[in-house]
């Protein structure tokens, strides 16, 4: 069986390259999922990706992930900040998960430097832009292998 890891992009993240690029960058979530796929490939993980706008798919992305993923990447997107079911969900699953996020929260509005999903998360990789889904999935191929 091969390594799996389940990548979740939330809301509004199907408007990357159009979206306030000066926040965003200019790469679309094709890109961001191409990225990511090449360098889970070069580490012999397997990736699934998927996105929503919603947060109760989101949620049970996460539940389905227990026993057929080993680890999941997440980008919650505005859930980030609002969503306990979301970090209920990453709990009970007991997955290692690393958060990820496109601009530096902490750069940003107030409201934006609370996360409920880094409680959950081994480590949170924010303001690279795209290129924090392969640094990403580096570290959740370190955390996979520390396990092993």
């Amino acid at each position: 069986m091969s390594t799996k890891i389940l990548v979740l992009n939330g809301p509004n993240l199907n408007l990357l390259g159009t979206r306030e690029p000066h926040i965003y960058g200019n790469e679309t979530l094709d890109d961001v999922q191409f990225m990511t796929e090449a360098r889970a490939r070069e580490l012999g993980l397997e990736v699934e990706f998927r996105q929503s706008n919603s947060e109760s798919e989101i949620v049970d992305w996460i539940q389905s992930a227990k026993g057929t993923a080993h680890g999941i990447i997440i980008n919650a997107g505005a859930y980030t900040h609002t969503s306990i079911a979301i970090l209920d969900a990453l709990i009970a699953v007991s997955l290692p998960v690393v958060e990820v996020h496109l601009s530096n929260l902490f750069k940003r509005e107030e409201f934006r430097h609370h996360s409920f999903i880094t409680s959950a998360a081994a480590g949170l990789i924010t303001g690279f832009g795209a290129k924090g889904y392969p640094l990403a999935v580096e570290a959740m191929s370190s955390i996979l292998q520390d396990a092993a």
